[in-house]
Order: structure tokens, then sequence, then C-alpha cells
């Protein structure tokens, strides 16, 4: 069983990334989905989110969800099917109109927009 099966109902978790510019922790409040023991995350706001940059900059990560912590290695979806799966899994648990303000439907951000991957999980240092 995967550590995440407990979480598979909660609403966000909590990613935090190595800036790519500075160095520094960034930790951002996020919709996720899990497949299996992989995490994923959805870039509403296209490949430019800072979030999505660093990580594909440092793909040493970690999440927070509830009070567990673990570290991980993201990865960019390219692959069209795990894209696709990825869409209808994050499509089924978060139903909305998408975000007019900037110009996102709710199927472009289920297909279009970029995913991110992570598994790889390890318990974080302490």
């Amino acid at each position: 069983m995967s550590w995440l099966t407990p979480f598979l109902d909660e609403e966000n978790c909590y990613l935090t990334t190595t800036g790519r510019r500075s160095g520094n922790p960034h930790e951002v409040e996020i919709w996720f989905g899990v497949i299996d023991d992989t995490l994923h995350l959805i870039s509403g706001n296209g490949p430019g989110a800072d979030w999505f940059r660093n990580a594909l900059v440092t793909p040493d990560v970690s999440v927070r969800i509830d009070r567990e912590v673990r570290r991980g290695r993201a990865r960019e979806v390219t692959d069209p099917h795990e894209r696709r799966t990825v869409g209808e899994l994050m499509g089924a648990k978060y139903p909305w109109d998408g975000d007019p303000s900037i110009g996102l439907t709710f199927d472009a951000w289920c297909y279009d927009v970029p995913a991110l991957a992570i598994d790889g999980w390890t318990a974080p240092t302490v």
C-alpha cells in the first residue's frame, strides 16, 4: 500500500520546490491526484508557473499532506496516454468551471496544460 492511500480524498497537498534562481525552498498549496504510488499535479497557469519550472530544474521535491511529509522526484508528464489518464483522474476529483480570468477551460486544464508526476518516495531527513 502506498503512503498516499489514506489521503486520496484530501483536497490539497503542499509542494515544496527549490527556487531555480534563488535556491530557496518554495511551498505551494495545490490540488493533486494519485495513481498507484505516483502523485500528479496540473499546472493550470501553464508551463510558466514557478513551482512547475522549479521542479523541472531541481526535481527533488517534498510533498506534505496532512502531517505526512515525503521527498520524491518530479518529472513532466509527456506521454499522451499518461497525460490523458491524469486529466481523467483530476477532472473526476475536481469538477469545476475553469478559470475565465486566465482563459483556462475545464477541458484545457484536464488535458492540455502541463502536468507533473512525483514518485520515488523517501522519508524526509530531519
